[in-house]
């Protein structure tokens, strides 16, 4: 494996409070190496998404440490966080959370905007352009395709060029023919530009296009081997 970009020690985390808390993550220990494509299955419930999104910093671990290129997320204030995911970590979700009243190509500016890019509006063209979307930039989510809002999504999350491209069952509210362009997008963009890809899926076809694969089961980490997970049911 290449040098580790993300690290998981031992990360705890819980939600909720009182009677009403979940122990959600159980001691998750994880290393992804820079240019890798890591899938993360397992059953609903399982610990994928929150894995992900402590991943992100959305999430704060109760104990153990998440590492991005080194730096510790447990210790930063949410105002540090939010520029390590603006400048290092892109994220796609399954609903695609677009701003319906901006077009496509303002919604991709969006990110480069808030990073005060003076060429936000030149730079969104070019990502969806790259994504097979140059006579869709005037059109408003509304007016799109789920893939297209999907693609839409993806060079939002590609804008600002992060090195990391973390990915929650982004086919998950599609059908079969544009799930699997949507998969082709995002392993032919990790490769082309050598990103590290965290992608959570159900389909055990989609994963098996990773580098490797790890399954939760109950918030613990109990399998860390492509080899092994062709015949584990997702």
């Amino acid at each position: 494996m290449a040098e580790p970009v993300i690290r998981c020690e031992n990360v705890h985390l819980r939600l909720g409070s009182g009677a009403a808390e979940v122990h959600v993550l159980k001691g998750i220990s994880l290393a992804i190496g820079a240019g890798e494509s890591l899938s993360l299955v397992g059953p609903s419930g399982s610990g994928k998404s929150t894995l992900l999104m402590a991943i992100a910093g959305l999430e704060r671990p109760d104990s153990g440490k998440i590492l991005i290129a080194d730096e510790d997320l447990t210790k930063l204030d949410e105002d540090a966080l939010a520029r390590l995911r603006g400048r290092s970590i892109g994220i796609v979700f399954q609903s695609f959370h677009l701003i319906p009243n901006m077009t496509a190509l303002e919604n991709v500016a969006v990110p480069l905007e808030l990073a005060g890019a003076a060429d936000a509006f030149d730079r969104a063209e070019v990502e969806l352009a790259a994504i097979g979307l140059s006579d869709r930039t005037g059109h408003y989510p509304a007016q799109l395709s789920g893939g297209e809002q999907q693609r839409v999504a993806i060079a939002r999350a590609l804008a600002p060029g992060p090195k990391i491209l973390l990915a929650d069952e982004p086919t998950g509210n599609l059908d079969a023919a544009n799930g699997a362009h949507i998969a082709d997008l995002l392993f032919d963009i990790q490769t082309k530009r050598g990103a590290t890809l965290v992608l959570v899926t159900h389909d055990l076809g989609l994963a098996d296009r990773s580098d490797r694969i790890a399954r939760l089961e109950s918030g613990r980490l109990v399998l860390d081997d492509v080899e092994q997970m062709v015949a584990v049911p997702v």
